[in-house]
């Protein structure tokens, strides 16, 4: 009877832990744009980092972390808690912060604060760099290699004879939908963003799709699935957008593409783009000011 209960509750805890992962899996990541944009501004504007630093503990138990540009919202809760002598996991999250930022790995191991916060927990660079480099080895070589040709592909001549722009984007639009259909979206954490000197920003490609009305309805469909997903970022599924839209002559959307000058209705542009998870046009222009200024201070 005894035995009995005790395989009952490891069933039932088996099933709440399925579920519980399930939920996780599932979640739409537009709310968590959203909840970082909101914390962010506590932090930044506010100017009430320990605040910030419990509403961030609290997200990110809900949800798997990211680490967009610009906000950089996980490092950004490991930097403050470790300032205000805040429990974050110590050096757990500090492993699990570097795959996040191992695409940007060029440029991230020039920052002195970021190198000195692992060595405060006696994490050395050549121990960041063993990471990085297992980090490298995870990627999907298949898909580094199809995309690094996609890239060179899509820049080939400047982009400057309409009849190869019109061939090489044709063929990059059926490898983006031939791995949607078999390996999902090509995230960073699958390809990277640098394969030698070749740069991979997805959203390059995503904004070329724009051109082409025949594969934009797939796309525009698609991609705002990986965007709930927590797969592609807001501003690159927006910029394509906004790109369709010029060629329709459609007022802006998401007020990614082409400036923001030329924007007539604010309130209504600020209303979509917290649809999909993207700060105000006012927050956005607060982020790109804070982060010139710390570029000249580095």
């Amino acid at each position: 009877m005894k035995q009995n209960q005790n395989l009952h509750l490891k069933y039932i805890s088996y099933l709440i832990l399925c579920l519980f992962f399930s939920s996780c899996k599932n979640r739409n990541y537009i709310q968590y744009y959203n909840k970082v944009n909101e914390i962010d501004s506590i932090y930044r504007i506010a100017k009430q980092p320990e605040k910030a630093v419990v509403l961030y503990k609290k997200l990110f138990r809900r949800y798997r972390p990211l680490n967009q540009e610009r906000i950089e919202e996980y490092e950004t809760y490991i930097r403050l808690a470790n300032k205000y002598h805040k429990k974050f996991g110590g050096k757990k999250n500090l492993y699990k912060l570097i795959p996040l930022v191992a695409p940007y790995w060029k440029y991230k191991k020039q920052d002195a604060h970021f190198i000195k916060l692992y060595k405060k927990y006696n994490i050395d660079s050549l121990e960041i760099e063993k990471h990085i480099a297992k980090w490298e080895k995870s990627l999907n070589r298949k898909l580094v290699d199809s995309f690094t040709v996609a890239f060179k592909r899509d820049q080939y001549g400047g982009r400057t004879n309409k009849l190869d722009i019109f061939k090489n984007d044709k063929k990059n639009a059926e490898l983006l939908q031939w791995t949607f259909e078999n390996h999902d979206f090509p995230t960073m954490q699958k390809i990277g963003l640098w394969n030698g000197d070749v740069f991979m920003p997805m959203g390059v490609l995503l904004l070329h799709m724009a051109d082409y009305d025949e594969y934009y309805t797939y796309f525009k469909t698609k991609i705002l699935e990986y965007v709930k997903s927590g797969k592609c970022r807001p501003r690159d599924y927006a910029a394509m957008i906004d790109r369709n839209n010029l060629h329709h002559k459609v007022p802006y959307t998401y007020g990614v593409y082409q400036g923001y000058e030329n924007i007539k209705d604010s309130s209504k542009v600020n209303h979509n783009r917290k649809g999909i998870g993207l700060p105000s046009l006012t927050y956005r222009n607060k982020l790109a000011k804070d982060l010139a200024d710390s570029l000249k201070t580095k």
